[in-house]
């Protein structure tokens, strides 16, 4: 993209840059924009900008939501080029230069496309209506109060082999997301909750983070991934890696062939892009990011 910054004149007709996504990168490019003669145009699903490293924290009761999140609008307020549009982009017009939004849309001369992630189930989405994610504040609170009445429900329950599934809680995925999570989950049942329950020790909860290949945090270095290991032993996490998970339902998962009865499973396996590539007719990759060119731009499409 080659927009110039102007400060001596003022072209006659600003071009018209749209965001879309109001994450890290959204965000950054729409301040960056702050002093140049465009009128900016951000749309994102929700109102405000989220910090999603620390969701975990959130869904394990340690911060509340508004400790992590921030309204867009106060973000960008001394912007006077930018304007804030809550709604959900549907798809991208190329020929027309407009984004989609369902029933109206809004025309670009160019177009940041910052709509992120969300999880990948690999195939099996079937799973997502029996697992629980964590890629929002929704997901988060629904994460928090599910763990907690899984507690509740085990106070009330005389049957033991179902009151140990309610106090058992499996993590797909032991990177970065997962290896937290697991952690926090950790504290809050042999900390926050002890002593709290008369009829359960809240400490007699399992906590199972699997994953499928040889180690925890593949991404990282060897030797982090093992003391990571070490302090979720500690905090008595039980890890299994080389364990593919191969079903998920609403009783529990199978795990490299053994059946594991459980009432809360959490997603925390990976992730793959949003549609955007498929929006503007992009070629991606099988994660579905779209392949783009040293300055980001899109190949065939240089102001996206």
């Amino acid at each position: 993209m080659n927009i110039e910054r102007g400060h001596d004149t003022l072209p006659a007709v600003m071009p018209r840059v749209v965001i879309v996504g109001a994450g890290f990168g959204g965000l950054q490019a729409a301040r960056a924009l702050r002093n140049v003669p465009v009128h900016v145009t951000v749309i994102d699903r929700t109102n405000h900008h989220l910090f999603q490293p620390l969701l975990y924290q959130v869904a394990t009761t340690v911060l509340p939501p508004n400790d992590i999140t921030v309204p867009i609008r106060e973000v960008l307020r001394k912007q006077q080029n930018t304007e804030v549009l809550m709604a959900e982009v549907t798809g991208v017009d190329v020929q027309e230069q407009r984004v989609l939004m369902h029933s109206r849309s809004v025309p670009y001369d160019y177009l940041i496309l910052a709509t992120g992630a969300h999880e990948s189930y690999f195939g099996h989405n079937e799973w997502r209506r029996f697992s629980s994610g964590l890629k929002s504040i929704a997901q988060a609170l629904a994460l928090r109060d599910k763990l907690l009445e899984a507690f509740e429900a085990a106070e009330l329950e005389t049957d033991p082999e179902k009151r140990q599934a309610l106090l058992t809680l499996v993590l797909v995925g032991a990177g970065p997301t997962g290896v937290e999570m697991a952690g926090a989950i950790a504290e809050l049942a042999r900390q926050s909750l002890a002593g709290e329950f008369r009829h359960i020790n809240p400490k007699a909860a399992r906590i199972i983070l699997v994953e499928a290949l040889p180690r925890i945090l593949p991404a990282f270095p060897e030797k982090l991934a093992k003391k990571a290991k070490l302090a979720l032993n500690h905090l008595g996490v039980e890890v299994r890696t080389s364990s593919p998970v191969e079903e998920i339902n609403e009783n529990g998962a199978v795990i490299a062939g053994k059946r594991l009865d459980a009432r809360n499973i959490i997603w925390t396996a990976g992730v793959e892009a949003s549609p955007a590539g498929k929006w503007i007719g992009a070629e991606t990759d099988r994660a579905g990011r779209a392949r783009v060119n040293g300055d980001l731009s899109v190949p065939g499409h240089p102001n996206i």
